[in-house]
């Protein structure tokens, strides 16, 4: 679910990984040797940032109980001091998911955001309970476990003549296994209890009101605070919006509908840019089509072997498949790397494709307790979706049905219905969290912000839930890709930065063009955002080219990575 060094999507956090020792070097930092506080005492941490460990109610539904779990939290501070009349406090982010690491988050993007935001707010990131270095939900023993299992929810089912089927057996065993070493947290593992952990963390601030941009899911998060707590809100940016209604449905059906319209923008723009732009380029954007179908033919009928220094494994038509869908989300990072690609692979050459789909090979020193930090993102991601989700049916037919339904709809059918189905054998929790209804006359207006082609946030979706909410805006940005930061946009971002600074909103109907193509060697920064960058650091001008990863709702796939 994590993007890759690469750049690109798809691989997942490699288990018993990113290690952290106290005094190692500056990007190591020792978690399990934080205390815990019922108060924000921050110690410093890698270079720069401040880290904490907060206690929280396991169960706020019953204050009557002393059991608590712990929230890692992460912060960039402002400069300023609190007293400043510049100085706006915390900013929270999350970078969807369900199960991404703000600490993770934050650590790469920090700085970046704190001088868009012209250091006037701390920038923090928590890990949601459930997830990494905060309590988590682990359903195996070891990390060795888990490796050898490699259950996946996105599997991609036309891969295998049985993958209906075989996901549903394996999401049995994985909801046994859950129930089986469940701690006794896994039922607050939701939505509904993350989002009373983020007005407690913004108490802990000495602040009443809370201040968040959230990506993909974290749009669910944020709709979902905005619902149970429409006084509390000072700022709200939501970014890739996703249908709560569907997601709380567990339905998972309607966040395609636009994944066709942004596929057609790899044709239309591969075609516009020509041969020399476009090494995947043919007559027409119908001819481009034709011949991406006829190399999936081809590839199904005969794989290719890849053996590079780096790995090795077989280009085969599931991996093809995961690669074209993965670039669907950063197109302008993304496009123009799967355009050579697939024309290597024409050519009998998949080594391109191959390393946008690689997944690390297992390597983990699991006698350190503090290796398996951030190893169970899939444990915890499945463990949000089902628990705040309507039970899914069990039965192996209910799954199968559920697929030929989605098919008929969207090409991308085969990777999104594992999302569902994974939920099939979850254990029997009560559902008692808030599930709507998605409505609100807000402290502050929110912003939500939305691609006109976004292949999992459609921006039908947006304008839904944002007519929930009195006084919001529908910021859209004229782009393909998840969410607003998959392309260049000094408009959007400025859009977002006097929101967050000025507390001003744009007008209704508000569209915010791009700069760059779709084709563009990303590699060579060009002018991109000189103007709002002009005199700071050479730290800072990289990290406004550097990649701003949120994760994404589809699992092994990642919002946003745009080179810049």
């Amino acid at each position: 679910m994590k993007i890759s060094s690469r750049g690109l999507l798809l691989s997942t956090f490699s288990v018993c990984t990113f290690v952290q020792t106290l005094g190692q070097d500056s990007q190591s930092f020792a978690w399990l040797d934080l205390p815990a506080s019922y108060a924000l005492e921050w110690v410093d941490c890698y270079t720069g940032f401040q880290c904490s460990n907060l206690k929280v109610p396991l169960n706020y539904s019953n204050p009557d109980s002393n059991e608590t779990i712990v929230l890692a939290i992460i912060q960039y501070p402002s400069p300023l001091p609190v007293n400043s009349t510049d100085y706006k406090g915390p900013l929270l982010f999350n970078d969807g998911g369900p199960g991404g690491s703000g600490v993770d988050y934050v650590l790469e993007q920090g700085v970046y955001y704190s001088q868009m935001f012209q250091d006037q707010y701390d920038i923090v990131g928590f890990d949601p309970r459930g997830v990494a270095r905060s309590t988590r939900v682990s359903f195996y023993e070891t990390g060795v476990e888990r490796a050898l299992w490699g259950y996946n929810i996105a599997v991609e089912l036309m891969g295998r003549p049985d993958g209906v089927a075989n996901a549903w057996a394996q999401a049995t065993i994985t909801g046994q296994l859950a129930a089986e070493r469940d701690t006794g947290i896994l039922a607050h593992i939701n939505t509904d209890q993350t989002a009373r952990d983020m007005l407690k963390i913004t108490e802990a601030y000495g602040r009443e009101k809370l201040q968040y941009w959230g990506f993909s899911y974290g749009t669910v998060l944020g709709v979902t605070f905005a619902a149970m707590f429409p006084d509390k809100i000072e700022r709200m940016v939501l970014d890739g919006v996703v249908d709560a209604d569907n997601y709380y449905a567990t339905l998972w059906s309607d966040n395609l509908l636009d994944s066709n319209k942004t596929l057609q923008t790899f044709f239309d723009g591969c075609f516009q840019v020509g041969p020399d732009g476009c090494p995947f380029y043919a007559s027409s954007p119908d001819t481009i089509k034709q011949n991406l179908d006829d190399l999936y033919t081809a590839i199904r009928a005969r794989p290719l072997p890849v053996r590079l220094p780096t790995g090795y494994g077989v280009v085969d038509y599931a991996r093809m498949h995961y690669s074209v869908f993965a670039a669907l989300y950063t197109p302008q990072s993304s496009f123009l790397t799967l355009a050579q690609g697939l024309s290597d692979l024409a050519q009998g050459n998949g080594d391109i494709i191959f390393n946008m789909t690689y997944f690390s090979p297992f390597e983990c020193s699991c006698d350190d307790p503090s290796a398996l930090l951030t190893a169970s993102v899939q444990d915890s991601m499945i463990a949000i979706i089902c628990n705040d989700g309507l039970p899914v049916p069990r039965n192996v037919e209910a799954a199968e049905e559920y697929y030929a339904d989605l098919s008929a709809q969207f090409e991308w059918a085969s990777i999104w219905a594992g999302i569902r189905i994974g939920c099939s054998g979850w254990p029997d929790y009560p559902k008692t969290n808030f599930r709507g209804p998605f409505t609100g006359n807000t402290s502050y207006p929110i912003l939500f912000v939305a691609n006109t082609a976004d292949p999992v946030a459609p921006l039908s979706a947006a304008k839904k839930m944002a007519s929930g909410f009195d006084g919001s805006v529908v910021l859209t940005q004229d782009s393909p890709g998840h969410c607003s930061i998959a392309a260049n946009s000094p408009c959007t971002e400025g859009y977002i930065r006097d929101y967050f600074i000025n507390g001003t909103l744009p007008e209704s109907d508000t569209i915010c063009p791009i700069v760059g193509g779709l084709f563009d060697d990303i590699s060579v920064p060009g002018a991109f955002r000189r103007d709002l960058y002009e005199g700071k650091s050479e730290e800072v001008r990289r990290k406004s080219y550097s990649a701003r990863r949120p994760l994404s709702l589809a699992p092994n796939s990642g919002c946003a990575s745009v080179g810049r």
